[in-house]
Order: structure tokens, then C-alpha cells, then sequence
């Protein structure tokens, strides 16, 4: 009941700036549902089992493994360059772009209107202070002096109370904004260094003397002595 004296008594602009927080309380939901358990995956892990796999030459077997997490931004773009793995620099670096401008979005999107509607809900709340002040200035002006007290007063509430209502909604969208934009460009930058990896894997991969076999050979033969006062040819 307090509650709700208290939006009536803020008037339209208030119970405007109540949409307000409640569209930002979806919103900082939302976003933080997406960022945090759905985008989120331990990528050291991720990175290092795909370029094993590539190094073996298993590329059919890192596709299955970034198409069982299609969900996430990260293995959708490794899969879109890997799909590319058998053909020149040229199209495994064009498709390390377009893997990238594909999923970026997926990161950014919507994040935006939560700094809108924290700066929206400052503007009511300022709308708000000035339409009480009309009010109060009115009452002083022309109402009844027998009114002119509760006039007054009423236009002061409503100055105090969307002022109060704007900041309310204002300062915690503007903290979860901080908050969630940092984890977006976590993100944003491990996608944007994993993906580069892998893409100059794939390109030093078509070089025959840089494979992990010739590098790091799995079995070396045995060197034999060569026999005392043999010729050496």
C-alpha cells in the first residue's frame, strides 16, 4: 500500500520510470544469463583439445566437437574456420573474419539499451522534479489560499519522489551496465585471440616441414655406431 501511495503520488513520469526499471531488470537478466552461464566455457580446455586434434589431422573429429557446442559464439566460430581447414591461406583467413563478424553480435547485442534506459530514468526523474515545481509555482500563483499549502506540498512531493524514483532505477543499470560490459569484452577478446590461433595453425599447417610429426616425432630411429676403420661415405 505504501508503495503504491508513493506512485501515485509521483504521477505519470514516475510510474514511467517504474517501466523503465523494470525493462533495465530484464534486460541486466537477460544479458547476464547470456554472458555468464550460456557463452561461458572454459576455453584453455576448448582450445587446446581442437589443436590437438588438428595437429593428428582429425579434422572431422574437432568439427563434431565445436557442433556438439554450436550454442556457444567461440565453438561456432572455430567451426565456420574449420570447415575451411582444406583450403588456402587466403580462404581460412577470410573465414576467420567472417567467423568473427558473425558471433561478435552475439556478444554485443542489446547491451546498449541498458545505458539508454539508465540515462532515460535520469531524464524522467529530472522531468519530474520540473513538473512539481510547475505544480508548487501554480499553487503559489493562483490556488485558493485555503489549498495553496496542500497544493504546494503536493507539488513538492512529486518533484522529490520521481527524483528519487530516476536515481533509484538509474545508478544500479548504470553499475550492471559497468559490469556486464566487461564481461562482454572478456569475451570479445578471448574469441578474437583463440580464433587467430587457430586460423594461423591451420595456414602453418599446409607448411609439410612445421607438421607436429616432423617437429616433435613420436618414435626417433636408433643412430648406429659407425665400425672402427670403416670408410665413412
Amino acid at each position: 500500500m505504501a508503495f503504491l501511495k508513493f506512485m501515485n503520488e509521483s504521477g505519470f513520469v514516475g510510474w514511467t520510470i517504474l517501466l523503465t526499471g523494470i525493462g533495465s531488470l530484464i534486460l541486466v537478466a537477460e544479458r547476464a544469463k547470456m554472458l555468464y552461464k550460456e557463452y561461458g566455457m572454459n576455453t584453455e580446455e576448448f582450445m587446446g583439445k581442437i589443436q590437438t586434434l588438428v595437429l593428428a589431422k582429425k579434422l572431422d573429429e574437432a568439427l563434431l566437437m565445436c557442433a556438439q557446442l554450436e550454442k556457444k559464439p567461440l565453438a561456432a566460430a572455430f567451426k565456420t574456420i574449420l570447415e575451411k581447414a582444406d583450403r588456402d591461406d587466403d580462404t581460412i583467413f577470410q573465414a576467420h573474419d567472417i567467423a568473427l563478424s558473425e558471433n561478435t553480435p552475439l556478444y554485443t547485442k542489446r547491451l546498449h539499451y541498458l545505458s539508454m534506459l539508465a540515462n532515460v530514468a535520469t531524464l524522467l526523474g529530472l522531468l519530474g522534479t520540473i513538473h512539481g515545481l510547475i505544480l508548487s509555482f501554480q499553487a503559489v500563483a493562483q490556488a485558493d489560499p485555503a489549498q495553496k499549502q496542500a497544493l504546494l506540498a503536493q507539488g513538492i512531493s512529486v518533484s522529490m519522489y520521481t527524483t528519487a524514483l530516476g536515481l533509484a532505477v538509474a545508478i544500479p543499470a548504470m553499475v550492471f551496465f559497468s559490469f556486464l560490459t566487461s564481461r562482454q569484452n572478456e569475451l570479445l577478446e578471448e574469441m578474437m585471440e583463440k580464433c587467430g590461433k587457430l586460423a594461423e595453425l591451420l595456414t602453418s599447417a599446409h607448411i609439410p616441414n612445421l607438421t607436429r610429426q616432423n617437429v616433435f616425432p613420436d618414435h626417433v630411429p636408433a643412430m648406429t655406431p659407425p665400425t672402427p676403420g670403416a670408410k665413412v661415405s
